[in-house]
């Protein structure tokens, strides 16, 4: 049978696969600051026989495999860069250990996302190991800037690296943790800077308060109480520029399905307004909070603070295929969302799905709860099972078809 020499192969890679996850846990990768774990990448695409291996001007790395047509391409993508290990010293051993604890390996980024990319990685091997043919073209990419919630890195990859070698992707799963299940979208959250400004200071900062006090009590219009992290306020600061004094409030809240910036933008402005007139001739403006950031290649950008809600129609044909893959492979099946209960926390189907128009979902070995918290780690059998299920996913969209359907449905 087909799959059962790919999974005998999938689990042949077990270790190498752990090999890699550990030396990645080991590499320190913050965000903008991934230039040396995109190295170790290199490297193991590169001695484990990828068609193509590149390195694009942004700090991403790619490794292809080819098919025999020139499409379709499916993109499977994980992020190089980590959060921060906050309170590393309450850990139980240090964040970049990368300890192999029983079935378990630990470290920063084990679950969100290196667990993810080494499966990924370890999947194209095993689909070429098995000798599957491709119709189409794998291609895994491992980014950059992305847990900042800017997603440079995918951004540069669709627009100009995949473009620039011939390549346009149909569909994309992401390694974000899933804990195997086959994931179609989450809410999502963005910072607003709220910009008061007028001549005397008093009237800003009695202005500030006010309207930080009102953010606070009415939770800035965010969703009901649901168990999630909905909203947080930063306190004002008060600076000047020339005759004007202006105070920043910067503004972290929850987006719902179907939510449009423009429209939060514009309630906040509005209540904001109001609290603000009471203190005198204080101007008002809201807008996107952005920041200027320098990749680890030296190249800068501005960008908004935004991280939109996205969905993957849980009935569509990317889903039903995925869905037909695993069952096919003897692999659970099992749709669901991210939860993100806490703000700052997404993916990159954002900027995939709703702006680049690509079909994503999500499949990967790491537990959600996990990320960006203490003693963060993933199960190795989970690894495992994601090496094969990623296998089976991509040979189902771009392999050979053996189902009786075209890999031109979508």
């Amino acid at each position: 049978m087909m799959y059962d020499l790919l999974r005998s192969r999938a689990a042949a890679l077990t270790q190498p696969a752990i090999d890699l996850l550990v030396e990645l846990i080991q590499t320190p990768s913050l965000s903008l600051q991934e230039h040396q774990v995109a190295g170790v990448v290199e490297r193991t695409m590169r001695v484990f026989g990828f068609d193509r291996v590149v390195r694009d001007d942004y700090g991403n790395v790619l490794g292809l495999m080819l098919g025999h047509e020139s499409g379709p391409t499916l993109l499977a993508i994980s992020h190089l860069d980590t959060v921060a290990a906050d309170f590393a010293d309450s850990w139980q051993r240090s964040p970049h250990s990368g300890t192999i604890d029983g079935d378990r390996v630990s470290g920063v980024g084990a679950a969100d996302c290196k667990g993810g990319l080494a499966a990924q990685i370890f999947a194209a091997v095993a689909l070429k190991r098995s000798l599957l043919p491709l119709r189409g073209n794998l291609v895994v990419a491992a980014t950059v800037a992305e847990e900042n919630g800017a997603a440079l890195g995918v951004r540069a990859l669709i627009s100009e690296t995949l473009p620039q070698l011939g390549l346009v992707p149909q569909y994309a799963i992401l390694g974000e943790p899933t804990d195997l299940g086959v994931y179609y979208g989450h809410e999502g959250w963005t910072t607003l800077s709220i910009l008061l400004e007028g001549r005397d200071a008093f009237q800003v900062e009695d202005a500030a308060r006010a309207v930080h006090e009102g953010l606070e009590l009415s939770g800035a219009g965010s969703a009901p109480n649901n168990g999630k992290e909905n909203f947080s306020v930063m306190a004002p600061r008060l600076g000047s520029g020339g005759p004007r004094i202006h105070s920043e409030i910067r503004l972290t809240r929850r987006l719902l399905h179907g939510e449009q910036v423009g429209n939060v933008i514009a309630v906040t402005r509005e209540c904001a307004g109001l609290r603000a007139r009471a203190a005198g001739s204080v101007g008002v403006e809201v807008d996107l909070a952005q920041e200027r950031q320098r990749l680890g290649t030296g190249q800068t950008r501005t960008v908004s603070k935004l991280t939109p809600a996205w969905s993957t129609d849980p009935f569509g044909p990317l889903m039903e295929r995925s869905h037909h893959a695993l069952r096919a492979a003897g692999c659970t099946v099992r749709p669901g969302q991210w939860v993100l209960d806490r703000l700052g926390m997404g993916t990159a189907g954002g900027v995939l799905v709703n702006e680049l128009r690509i079909p994503t979902v999500g499949y990967g070995p790491g537990c959600e709860k996990a990320a960006h918290a203490r003693d963060e780690s993933v199960e190795i059998g989970k690894v495992t099972e994601a090496i094969y299920g990623t296998a089976a996913i991509a040979h189902g969209l771009v392999g050979i078809p053996v189902y009786g359907w075209s890999s031109d449905e979508i």
